[in-house]
């Protein structure tokens, strides 16, 4: 998917702000698009497709409390409906909040909390059982490409003989979800490793793959915990 805007040059680097009880704004000229997902002929999804893109903004802010009429950008619409946008989310590392599944070629790593219920781990058997069948290269592939198709980075595959993650190549950019089979909106799926900086000033841990709530109702703010589709 590419991450470029319209002038062909590659945004700079950027990151997005988690204002109190109000927008995330974003800087650096972050590229935003719509982002879509593909299904196979059994309904599950397989694909990204990058949808329609955004004009390019040195910043901009984006909704978070599910209100704004101008979505996916705030209207200010927060401070009427008195937002609670307090960031339940922990600060610790990835590793040290994940569970681990070792198969005969790949480990996978799981951090359940994380789940944004993009549904890409069900495709042909899900992602879990593929890693027990990794010995096999068809069932391999498919587990590294399930994993790096999770959206929120719960899941990640990693190689057992190098003992390295295996992750997507991203430029920064944020996707607006659009889900179309659940009916519903999803969250902003965040890749590249694009830092998000809490309303206090912290930085969470830069990953190649978040997804941060934009519905409002999310229990692990910022980030989504499923709620949108609950």
């Amino acid at each position: 998917m590419s991450t470029k805007d319209d002038s062909g040059k590659q945004g700079k680097k950027g990151k997005i702000k988690v204002s109190k009880n109000g927008p995330y704004i974003v800087s650096g000229e972050t590229p935003l698009a719509e982002h879509k997902m593909e299904f196979d002929e059994d309904g599950n999804p397989c694909k990204w497709q990058e949808g329609k893109r955004f004009p390019s903004q040195e910043s901009y802010a984006l909704c978070r409390c599910g209100g704004s009429k101008n979505k996916p950008f705030c209207d200010g619409i927060h401070a009427k409906i008195n937002f609670d946008g307090a960031e339940k989310a922990s600060k610790e590392p990835y590793l040290d909040l994940c569970e681990s599944i070792d198969g005969p070629a790949l480990k996978l790593t799981d951090a359940q909390h994380l789940c944004a219920s993009a549904r890409f781990c069900h495709r042909a058997g899900g992602t879990w059982n593929l890693t027990m069948q990794s010995n096999d290269p068809d069932a391999k592939k498919i587990a590294i490409e399930e994993a790096g198709d999770c959206p929120s980075g719960r899941l990640v595959a990693w190689d057992k003989k190098t003992e390295k993650e295996i992750e997507p190549e991203f430029g920064p950019s944020i996707g607006v979800v659009e889900d179309s089979q659940a009916g519903t909106i999803g969250p902003l799926r965040v890749i590249g490793k694009i830092p998000v900086e809490s309303a206090d000033g912290t930085t969470y841990e830069v990953r190649n793959r978040v997804t941060l709530c934009r519905c409002g109702k999310s229990r692990n703010k910022p980030f989504c915990d499923s709620s949108h589709v609950r």
